[in-house]
């Protein structure tokens, strides 16, 4: 049995490895941007695999594996993020049709957002944003809400700023490199949306609760399991204080949970759309 351990170890090291020199690669040649979607592509297919699940289920315990597993997170997040300023430099270059990439990113995420009953009014705070902010960008294109990006990356919060000039949603999508604590913005916020590649989720639920109104919805995108792979995990009970909405997905590479503070039945507010 110990061999299943051991090559389940090795196809994970693989990825990581064919990653990690594919996004290196890409920084001399961006013609390499597509052999690294098409591995990235690969390590999606590895995490919704029913069979490594239960490869997961026997050995995710396990030290090795575990180191493994966070080893390739952390590449596998640089990855992306390089992939995703390819796509943003690709379409203010115009190498890349805006408007198929975003019906097809789109659609993922309406179904995601269809129990986030955001609307024009709403203000949605979105940390974790990145180069090419395809949910924030929905939102603003499908419901007129105003969208706050939040990015501790200025070179990603520069591209996205560009990109959503280009798509002519500036007046509505705006972006900022400053910490959470810093901004007004959230005193107004309805909706607020973390990204699953956001590390200090943590950290960032306990700013929310401090400042964020008691009526405003969260919606928290991570990855237990062998989706841990490639998002970070939410391994802290938060029942004490929130309720939990887990958001029903098919096979997606990660899991979404909509959250909201208990204060606010201490109060009796109403919740609403």
């Amino acid at each position: 049995m110990m061999k299943h351990k051991y090559a389940f170890l090795l196809s994970m090291q693989s990825i990581e490895y064919e990653i990690k020199k594919l996004t290196l690669f890409s920084k001399k040649c961006s013609d390499c941007f597509e052999l690294l979607q098409l591995k990235l592509d690969e390590l999606c297919r590895f995490m919704t695999s029913e069979q490594n699940e239960e490869q997961w289920q026997l050995w995710g315990h396990h030290k090795e594996i575990k180191q493994q597993s966070n080893q390739l997170r952390h590449t596998s997040t640089q990855a992306l993020c390089e992939m995703e300023k390819y796509q943003s430099i690709s379409t203010l270059e115009k190498k890349m049709d805006k408007s198929d990439y975003l019906t097809i990113l789109s659609s993922a995420v309406k179904d995601e957002l269809n129990n986030f009953r955001i609307g024009a009014s709403s203000k949605v705070l979105f940390v974790g944003s990145g180069a090419f902010p395809t949910t924030a960008l929905t939102i603003a294109k499908e419901t007129s809400a105003d969208v706050l990006c939040l990015d501790i990356d200025r070179e990603a919060v520069d591209l996205g700023r560009r990109v959503a000039e280009v798509f002519g949603l500036q007046a509505k999508v705006l972006f900022s490199e400053n910490s959470l604590k810093e901004q007004s913005f959230l005193k107004d916020a309805t909706h607020v949306i973390i990204a699953s590649l956001v590390g200090n989720k943590y950290e960032v639920l306990e700013e929310l609760k401090k400042n964020l109104n008691v009526e405003a919805k969260i919606m928290l995108r991570y990855g237990n399991g062998l989706k841990s792979v490639f998002n970070y995990p939410l391994e802290i009970d938060l029942s004490e204080d929130w309720d939990m909405t887990p958001v029903p997905h098919g096979k997606s590479i990660y899991d979404t949970m909509i959250i909201q503070s208990k204060s606010r039945l201490s109060v009796g507010t109403v919740i609403s759309g």
